[in-house]
């Protein structure tokens, strides 16, 4: 059993939804999640490139072909709002999805729109995407600019509306000035480690230290350009070494799992974003292949237990103690 804590499967149901299609997580992400023995997932309305200039627009219309998809996908998907959403799911034999927040630039100053996305059964948010907003700033940002006062509003009510608080694309200021505002524990859902692979997106040790004490946890990423610089070095057992450096400065109770898998976006998404020919790391070309990254942590010698917590158990317990 494994929990992604990054899916951006909402995109490609957007996409295709908008282009006239149907039955989207059958058709296309449904067996490959079962092969790859994912049982859960945080699937994000993320506003993808090129549609980042109209955000709340492009996230009415995720909204929307959300609401059209569970049409067809309810005999094998549980929405989830909570623990007991997941235990439902497990029961019935069915992957249970939390709909997440890459990023809240769709609402502007509006933090109304939070409670409206909680409201529609979003149970996790980041502030922001790569890039600055009125709320916060990305890792492609100012590195002087961090929370802005709305942004820490932003963060209170993502707290009292019991919501998983990420920190994953945010730069390091504003990293830090959500340490200082938050009252519950924190990830960073699909992050990798500085000190193995120096990119603005993966957390320094001072970060994963942060994270641990706040009972939060990080989801390792198989993005490749976030394994390392060198492309032959971009493999699974790589990645595995990020696990094994994240469980050696935060205890292995706060590293899970955050795939980012980008083999269903298209062109015009991946450029906003990547500067390789392939978005993968060898042996973790898609979600049918994540069952490969717990054979790896097997070879490297962890135990039973520790490959438990990673796979999921860090996982359910941040959706038990926050999520309502």
């Amino acid at each position: 059993m494994i929990f992604d804590g990054h899916s951006d499967i909402w995109t490609d149901v957007t996409i295709r939804t908008l282009n006239g299609e149907s039955d989207i997580i059958r058709k296309y992400h449904l067996n490959k999640l079962i092969q790859g023995k994912i049982s859960g997932s945080i699937f994000v309305i993320w506003i993808d490139p090129p549609y980042t200039e109209e955000p709340y627009k492009r996230s009415m219309q995720i909204v929307d072909s959300i609401k059209k998809e569970f049409e067809y996908c309810k005999d094998s998907i549980v929405l989830a709002k909570s623990f007991d959403d997941v235990e439902k799911a497990l029961m019935e034999n069915k992957i249970y999805v939390f709909i997440g927040l890459e990023g809240l630039s769709s609402i502007g100053e509006n933090l109304e729109l939070i409670d409206f996305y909680h409201h529609f059964g979003a149970r996790h948010a980041s502030l922001t995407w790569n890039e600055e907003n009125s709320l916060a700033t990305g890792a492609k940002g100012n590195p002087n600019r961090g929370l802005t006062k709305i942004g820490k509003k932003a963060v209170r009510k993502i707290n009292q509306n019991n919501m998983i608080l990420d920190v994953s694309h945010l730069n390091e200021k504003s990293f830090f000035d959500v340490t200082f505002e938050t009252d519950k524990p924190i990830i960073a859902s699909h992050s990798n480690c500085r000190t193995l692979c120096d990119v603005p997106r993966n957390l320094t040790d001072e970060q994963l230290r942060k994270i641990s004490g706040l009972n939060g946890l990080v989801g390792i990423n198989s993005f490749n350009e976030f394994v390392h610089k060198d492309l032959e070095k971009q493999t699974i057992k790589m990645l595995v070494n990020h696990v094994a450096h994240a469980a050696d400065v935060m205890g292995v109770d706060h590293v899970g799992i955050g795939m980012d898998y980008c083999d269903f976006l298209d062109e015009d998404s991946m450029n906003g974003f990547s500067s390789q020919q392939t978005s993968y790391t060898k042996g973790l070309e898609d979600a049918s292949k994540t069952y490969n990254i717990i054979i790896e942590l097997k070879k490297a010698g962890f135990s039973r237990d520790e490959i438990e917590k990673i796979a999921y158990k860090n996982f359910h317990r941040i959706i038990k103690d926050i999520t309502r």
